[in-house]
């Protein structure tokens, strides 16, 4: 990926559109250092990323992503995986803020209900659920949708989409997606345009009825995309 430049204000969420293979899940990858940049430099706060511990990064990111990685576990230890010693108000918090927790006290053992592995025994929308409330148990400043609502029909993903309002409030949110409604959570939309195999670069986003639906929603997105030269 070259020519990448791109801002995000504290706060702001952020849309990353493209084809298939045009570098939007790269783009989060980096962000957490899953890879590293050749070139370039990542800052968060005007701190860069490179200089800081894996440990001390990551745990200021929340990730969504579109497959979930669920444990053979019970609900209440999925949701609390990678957060020492959560109490259960924590855990309910986070649940509720997800809209996952009206779904779970309806479950045979309600947070101590066990849900196979990999979820077996949760429906897709359940276990996104699950994973956006893991998330906000951290309660990051930082927080990834990465294709969240890609395994979802059209009413999940206006459930889903709805329970994500009330969270992405006060936090920096990259989101990842194909699926136009979910743009309409957008403050601002970015397209990666892989034109060329080894030359991508971000250039401005124009709303279109094809990328959003939803009363208001055009109004989100500014052409603010910022390409820069390549040679």
């Amino acid at each position: 990926m070259k020519c990448l430049d791109l801002s995000i204000a504290a706060g702001e969420t952020i849309a990353i559109i493209g084809p298939n293979g045009a570098g939007k899940s790269t783009v989060a990858h980096l962000l957490m250092r899953l890879h590293e940049p050749a070139k370039g430099s990542i800052f968060i706060d005007g701190v860069d990323i490179a200089t800081v511990s894996l440990h001390s990064l990551r745990s200021q990111i929340g990730v969504v992503p579109q497959h979930v990685l669920l444990f053979n576990a019970s609900v209440r230890d999925n949701i609390a995986y990678g957060r020492p010693e959560p109490t259960q108000d924590d855990v309910e918090a986070a649940a509720r803020s997800a809209r996952a927790h009206d779904f779970i006290i309806q479950l045979p053992l309600g947070y101590q209900t066990p849900i196979g592995d990999r979820g077996v025994r949760l429906s897709g929308g359940q276990q996104q659920r699950l994973a956006l409330a893991r998330a906000l148990l951290k309660d990051p400043p930082i927080l990834i949708l990465d294709e969240a609502t890609a395994m979802f029909d059209p009413e999940g993903e206006r459930e889903f989409l709805q329970a994500c309002v009330d969270v992405l409030r006060q936090r920096t949110v990259l989101l990842i997606t194909h699926r136009p409604a979910s743009l309409a959570l957008a403050d601002r939309v970015f397209k990666l345009d892989g034109r060329h195999y080894d030359k991508r670069r971000v250039v401005p986003a124009s709303p279109s009825p094809d990328w959003v639906t939803g009363p208001g929603a055009s109004e989100t997105i500014a052409q603010t995309a910022r390409p820069t030269a390549c040679p």
